[in-house]
């Protein structure tokens, strides 16, 4: 179905208001004020700010016209995927936790208080961290095929804190980083508060368009590049072993840093070996215990070339100081005693199931992901706005993320992104099934 031709206006002034071009209180022109000036029929523009006041960003008020309002969905700032409230089911943040985790945390905790050495976990700890713990990391290493040297293993407060190490280390305000079009929203906030350039780099098939890419490199000079080749989040793809070698051909070429996260990558059996591994000369590779263990476990880690570990260490002392000591042992000590490979074998047979699930209650609408990862994507429609069915879900007291926060590039697709880890199977059904209901209504089903 061809696009309606108001709806780029639409999609243009919702942008304005996300970004602060139009601040909240702003009195936007009168429907006749809009049609003369857009070239609209009268009935078109009343059409226009319905869809806007659908999507929770403006507000019409009988006798003074249309405003911007206060609360938008993102709250203005398109990197920021809000919290759901408590009455609401969380369909837009991932926080897997299976049952019995509890347990596991007081029983992890009473070994603690029996160990030897707990007088010095409450002391400050080494900047990368005691040296046994980064050898516990590094040996966890290994099973996502990544051999590293403990040496060059630095612990961290989660990976998000490792993104930021990465970026304050390596890279300086006004750098250009490569990322794809659609992307992890946390890293979007720590290159805009180093005040690193992004160029968007769009999808092929289940990887990065090296051939873009490349093109990129010719015209700009480009610094480095973030990419998740294993589990990307949000479209889940898994590159293959041939992808890999050629983007590592394009960085040695042009000399880019690469940045490789690693969050998701438990959930990808049998996976091709980590860029790190294929080029460890210019990779740092980071993942942590937020998603395979639990999200309040805010232990992280890098792996990086010898030659970063002193920067690096720098970074970690002037941001942190170092990873709680507790916190790390307790960690590692679930490492080394194959608690954390029984919690991701767990994790990996948890995500398939509630892939499953999706793929049952969502029936016939269109979606993007990888059969055993924690989230899906769903592209809608030309005619659907991806914020009006996000405003329909929230009346319905379920939460859901957009592309905008995902989007690294100006044109911002309409799709919704699931995220399935958080909720139990019961009320993710339950809550799949207001999904579907909202798309479906949206497109006129």
């Amino acid at each position: 179905m061809p696009q309606a031709r108001y709806k780029p206006l639409v999609d243009r002034l919702a942008a304005d208001i996300r970004s602060g071009r139009l601040l909240p209180g702003t009195r936007l022109p009168t429907h006749r004020q809009l049609a003369a000036r857009e070239h609209l029929a009268l009935v078109t523009a009343t059409r226009v700010y319905a869809e806007l006041e659908a999507m929770g960003l403006v507000s019409g008020e009988q006798g003074r016209g249309t405003f911007v309002k206060e609360t938008a969905l993102y709250g203005g700032r398109e990197v920021d995927l809000q919290s759901a409230a408590a009455d609401t089911v969380d369909l837009s943040f991932n926080y897997p936790a299976l049952p019995g985790q509890a347990e596991l945390l007081r029983a992890g905790l009473r070994q603690l208080a029996t160990a030897g050495d707990l007088e010095a976990l409450l002391r400050y700890q080494p900047h990368a961290g005691r040296l046994q713990d980064r050898a516990a990391v590094a040996r966890h290493l290994l099973r996502r095929g990544l051999a590293v040297p403990a040496a060059q293993v630095l612990l961290l407060d989660g990976a998000q804190h490792g993104l930021a190490t990465a970026l304050m280390a390596l890279l300086q305000p006004g750098d250009v980083v490569a990322v794809d079009a659609l992307t992890y929203p946390g890293f979007k906030l720590i290159a805009q508060t180093q005040h690193l350039e992004l160029a968007p780099v769009p999808a092929a098939g289940n990887g990065t368009d090296l051939d873009v890419l490349e093109k990129l490199c010719q015209r700009r000079k480009v610094r480095a590049i973030y990419t998740m080749p294993t589990l990307n989040n949000p479209l889940g793809w898994v590159t293959d072993a041939a992808h890999r070698q050629a983007l590592v051909a394009i960085a040695r070429k042009h000399g880019l840093l690469i940045i490789e996260d690693g969050a998701y990558a438990f959930l990808a059996e049998a996976a091709p070996p980590p860029l790190a591994m294929l080029a460890p000369e210019c990779t740092v590779y980071i993942s942590g215990f937020s998603k395979n263990v639990a999200a309040g476990l805010r232990v992280g880690f890098m792996a990086v070339p010898a030659s970063w570990v002193d920067r690096m260490e720098r970074v970690i002392r002037a941001t942190i100081w170092n990873t709680a000591g507790v916190m790390t042992a307790l960690a590692c000590g679930w490492v080394d005693d194959g608690t954390v490979a029984r919690l991701e074998q767990e994790k990996r047979r948890d995500a398939r199931q509630r892939q499953r699930l999706a793929a049952e209650v969502l029936g016939p609408l269109p979606r993007v992901g990888h059969p055993g990862s924690y989230f899906v994507w769903l592209p809608l429609a030309d005619e659907v706005r991806a914020d009006q069915v996000a405003m329909a879900l929230v009346r319905e007291r379920v939460s859901v993320s957009t592309a905008q926060p995902f989007a690294t590039s100006a044109q911002v697709p309409h799709a919704i992104r699931l995220a399935l880890g958080s909720v139990a199977p019961d009320t993710l059904r339950l809550a799949l099934g207001k999904v579907r209901q909202a798309i479906e209504h949206h497109t006129g089903r």
